[in-house]
């Protein structure tokens, strides 16, 4: 990733902007921002997607989780807790914990339903520790799929 792309991707900050008046905006070739665009969505370095605040979500919430595993595999480990239902996101950290995960809940997926037919699938779990969410700041998220 070079500078332009960097400055591309703030033009993108709001996602409805054309990419003709990013070229404009940059001095560049529209077909150069839109190859430069899908490189980098290829390359799963850009997502451009609505955000919105979870608070805004009715019967939702946010927890955060801390986990502390009994092996070190952490990359691994990280990527099996990403591909749960409810996980937003998941860093491999420093610190008591191994792994902190972003999760969203709503109603009929409480915290009860995350741990008992989610995380439980995960083995190797040391410990945890969820820390509710009781108000954001600069926090948005992607809407969770729809689950029937």
């Amino acid at each position: 990733m070079d500078a332009t792309d960097i400055a591309i991707i703030n033009e993108l900050k709001d996602g409805r902007i054309s990419f003709k008046t990013i070229a404009e905006g940059l001095g560049l070739a529209e077909g150069t921002v839109r190859t430069r665009v899908k490189r980098l969505r290829k390359d799963g370095v850009l997502d451009i997607t609505g955000l919105v605040d979870p608070e805004a979500l009715p019967d939702h919430s946010i927890v955060m989780i801390g986990i502390r595993v009994k092996d070190m595999d952490l990359v691994k480990k990280g990527k099996e807790f990403s591909e749960l239902r409810g996980v937003i996101s998941v860093a491999v950290v420093t610190g008591r914990f191994d792994l902190i995960l972003t999760v969203m809940l709503k109603k009929g997926f409480g915290i009860l339903e995350f741990y008992t037919e989610e995380a439980s699938k995960i083995d190797k779990v040391q410990s945890v520790e969820t820390f509710v969410v009781y108000k954001g700041f600069n926090m948005k998220v992607t809407l969770p799929p729809i689950q029937t």
